[in-house]
């Protein structure tokens, strides 16, 4: 059928206003939730240990398909769905679902551009990988009935699977030349061995639930004990000689990561991944020098209140006064278990949101020894805490002096606090009750918290509050560090030499923490750029609401939004300051 001309032109120009007229808000918002929830559920199945870790038993006998096939899809997947979050106009929507459309879009385009970089083809280092992270099971899964014993011997049988999808994705790095650092990467073999010696996949065999018959017991026993010998052991030996033989010679003897393919670009991207900024390198160097100049300036009145003449002079009486050089592993452990149970009281004096989750203070296995002081999420039901995980390796050569800012980090009112929280929210999409990876926040926040024990009365010690200052002064160091490897070719031997010359911390925290820098570009970044942010948006919230300000309703609202970009957290922190006046 032909329609007159003058039809054709009223439809062409009134075509423009149909596609400015979207479906109504209601529609459009039940179709993102319904994306929402999609998204959320694809990644549990894509990933069954994070399905696992929040509590979600429906993947409980099932380990990730690593294959480079699969990591294919999953970008692909990612892409689909960005293309359809995009293309549902939110005009009309409220602030929350607004921020829920923003963050999504933001970390399906983080991995994306992660995918880019093939970030996937160097999925391991001396800090953490496949390797530990599997020796970390025992530990991070449920043992309550007969079914999670079964689940768990599944795993168990898919290991070699797993490390031999790891080998392959390592082969691809090596091809494209995207390689860790050399003498690293020669620690992973030698952890792989450790593992294999302490053999921690046997643990849920020590002690079962009273609910358990002794017949299944046994039984449970047998099978553990055959996947393990016959599948787990072997693999993880087949993976150390592959590291030992053919990885470990490849790795590249250049620090910098810029020194990779697309170096400058890629660094680039892992600072806007970790600290949710596009500040420069440099910018970020300069910034850590002026924050260790102001920090030490807090440190150096200490020192004269206890008679010293100088900082120097006060470091260097710490260093050999018995009162903070560990006997055993156990006092660090009671040090982190004592501070974190004095904090659990003054909670409401700073929060109405408070945790319902329990946590627990555990020590570094000796196979992980490389690894920092670290805390691991529970599940929100609380039936598996918290744990707080804490570097006691070497305890001679440790000190006791900032246990209490770490313990306040790690535990609460830091990472326990604020990711327990996260995971008790209501009225939010799945995927915003848990840490989505936007490291500059939930460092940020942990660091934010490490003075706030002084605000409810601690730190009575003022070698603990010089401790405080401390791990504050090893957060600033950090900013010169990290892009003094990876932007202004500093050697291993400059990074050793500036920390130790800034005292910060011990000399076992030295060497690893160096390490971990090299291998880890930029995440080290987070911890002070969050936390200047956080002090700065409580500075205006203060200055802009006089006596209106309530430190508890600030607290709450740097929470209740979950973990967020440091953007989106000043902007959502922006309106909430307006709507208190």
């Amino acid at each position: 059928m032909r329609f007159p001309h003058s039809i054709c032109l009223l439809i062409a120009l009134a075509a423009p206003v149909f596609a400015q007229n979207p479906k109504p808000v209601a529609d459009r918002l039940a179709a993102q939730n319904a994306l929402f929830e999609e998204q959320y559920e694809t990644d549990l199945r894509n990933f069954p240990e994070r399905a696992t870790a929040f509590g979600d038993y429906r993947y409980n006998d099932k380990l990730a398909d690593l294959s480079l096939a699969a990591i294919r899809q999953r970008h692909q997947t990612d892409e689909d769905f960005l293309a359809r979050l995009q293309a549902i106009p939110t005009t009309g929507f409220s602030e929350q679902d607004q921020l829920s459309h923003d963050l999504l879009v933001r970390v399906l385009q983080q991995r994306i551009t992660d995918y880019g970089f093939k970030e996937f083809e160097m999925p391991i280092n001396q800090q953490n990988g496949i390797h530990t992270g599997l020796a970390d099971l025992p530990l991070s899964v449920p043992f309550d009935s007969v079914k999670h014993y079964e689940d768990y011997i599944s795993r168990l049988h898919q290991i070699p699977r797993v490390l031999s999808q790891t080998t392959e994705i390592l082969r691809a790095g090596m091809k494209d030349n995207l390689m860790p650092v050399r003498f690293l990467i020669e620690k992973l073999p030698v952890q792989c061995e450790g593992i294999i010696e302490a053999d921690p996949f046997l643990i849920p065999t020590k002690k079962f639930p009273s609910e358990i018959s002794p017949e299944e017991q046994k039984r449970l026993t047998r099978q553990i004990t055959e996947a393990v010998n016959s599948d787990v052991l072997p693999a993880y030996k087949s993976f150390a000689a592959f590291l030992r033989a053919e990885y470990a010679p490849r790795g590249r003897t250049t620090l910098a990561v810029t020194s990779l393919p697309d170096g400058k670009r890629r660094y680039e991207n892992n600072i806007f991944a970790r600290t949710t900024t596009h500040m420069a390198p440099d910018e970020i160097h300069q910034l850590g020098l002026r924050e260790i100049e102001r920090i030490q300036a807090e440190m150096t009145v200490i020192a004269k209140k206890q008679g010293f003449a100088d900082l120097a002079a006060f470091r260097a009486a710490l260093k050999t006064d018995p009162k903070y050089i560990p006997t055993s592993s156990d006092q660090i452990l009671e040090d982190f278990r004592r501070y974190i149970a004095q904090m659990q009281p003054k909670l409401p004096e700073l929060f109405t949101l408070l945790p319902k989750s329990p946590v627990t203070v555990e020590a570094i296995p000796a196979f992980q020894s490389a690894a920092a002081t670290h805390y691991v999420t529970g599940t929100p039901d609380g039936k598996r805490p918290g744990r707080v995980v804490v570097a006691t390796s070497n305890f001679a050569s440790r000190s006791l002096i900032d246990d209490e800012a770490i313990a306040y980090h790690e535990g609460i009112p830091g990472h326990h606090m604020q990711l327990s929280v996260q995971q008790q929210l209501t009225g939010l999409p799945k995927f915003r009750l848990h840490g989505l990876g936007f490291n500059a926040y939930i460092e940020g926040w942990a660091l934010y918290a490490e003075e706030l024990g002084k605000e409810v009365g601690f730190y009575q010690d003022p070698v603990s509050d010089y401790g405080r200052l401390s791990s504050e002064l090893f957060r600033a160091v950090r900013l010169v560090v990290d892009t003094g490897i990876h932007s202004k070719g500093w050697s291993r031997d400059q990074v050793v030499d500036f920390m130790r010359k800034s005292g910060a911390v011990d000399e076992p925290t030295v060497q690893s923490e160096t390490d971990r820098y090299i291998a880890w570009p930029a995440q080290a970044l987070s911890y002070k750029l969050g936390q200047l942010k956080i002090r700065e948006l409580r500075s205006r919230a203060q200055k802009e609401l006089g006596p209106k300000f309530d430190i508890r309703a600030f607290h709450d609202e740097m929470l209740s939004g979950g973990t967020l970009p440091l953007d989106l957290l000043e902007a959502r922190t922006d309106r909430w300051i307006a709507a208190q006046k």
